[in-house]
């Protein structure tokens, strides 16, 4: 049977991969986005212009689209979704959203209480942090001749295992709140800086840190990770390396 379904941040990396997964099983879906074309539905989060015709039919949400100023994409979905009697409103959060006082954090709890007061049958999967993320953080630390950085570690996880994870509840009932989810192992984040640093050819010291307050405190007493959920398969090691194959030789030219 072929289901309905509207993918929010469709074209993004999470996205697309949950839309191909949907698509693969042989089903309808829709993506929004500010561009207009094939299987797009072109919709302006600031005014909801276009979102009651993106919503039009739909059966299932999968909301992959996430904003770092403010929960207006979330209010505005979750109202259009209830009054056009979506059966299945998921969510992608984030683990230890509500231990850890980082602003972006504060935003997904607040996503999260909208999402489950809509009145909209809903799941929320909370992941840990994407390899891409990690990734991002020592893109950046690495332009300084010492990587400082943070005495945390991570759990970090593939945009592919997620994808797979939200392809399936999407096509299961609404379960609420779901068991969260985690990448393999958990490693030191000084340990990835070196690992992060072989892939790409550079050569840098890597010197461990620690801030004073809560957020930090948080890291470092390990709330954003989820030891008991280690249900990703690729490891950073796996990314690092599928990066390196995509890209070809390093770029030494700033080692």
């Amino acid at each position: 049977m072929t289901t309905t379904f509207l993918v929010t941040g469709g074209t993004g990396r999470l996205g697309s991969l949950v839309v191909d997964r949907l698509r693969q099983a042989g089903h309808d879906v829709r993506v929004t986005s500010r561009r207009s074309g094939p299987g797009l539905r072109t919709v302006d989060w600031k005014t909801g212009v276009g979102l009651v015709a993106a919503l039009d039919g739909v059966e299932v949400v999968v909301h992959t689209a996430t904003s770092h100023r403010n929960v207006d994409m979330e209010r505005a979905l979750a109202e259009a979704a209830a009054d056009a009697d979506v059966s299945h409103l998921l969510f992608i959060s984030v683990v230890g959203i509500d231990r850890i006082p980082i602003k972006y954090y504060r935003l997904q709890v607040a996503a999260e209480r909208i999402i489950e007061q809509s009145g909209v049958p809903y799941t929320i999967q909370r992941a840990t942090q994407f390899h891409d993320y990690v990734r991002s953080v020592f893109d950046s630390l690495a332009r300084l001749p010492v990587m400082l950085v943070p005495d945390v570690s991570f759990q970090s996880v593939d945009h592919a295992d997620v994808a797979e994870r939200l392809a399936a509840l999407a096509l299961a009932p609404p379960a609420g709140r779901v068991a969260d989810m985690g990448g393999p192992e958990i490693m030191k984040a000084t340990d990835m800086a070196r690992m992060y640093l072989r892939s790409t050819g550079r050569h840098r010291a890597v010197v461990p840190f620690r801030a004073p307050g809560r957020a930090f405190g948080g890291l470092r007493a390990g709330y954003h990770l989820a030891p008991e959920h280690a249900d990703g398969r690729i490891t950073f090691a796996d990314y690092l390396a599928a990066r390196s194959d995509d890209q070809g030789a390093p770029d030494r030219s700033r080692s």
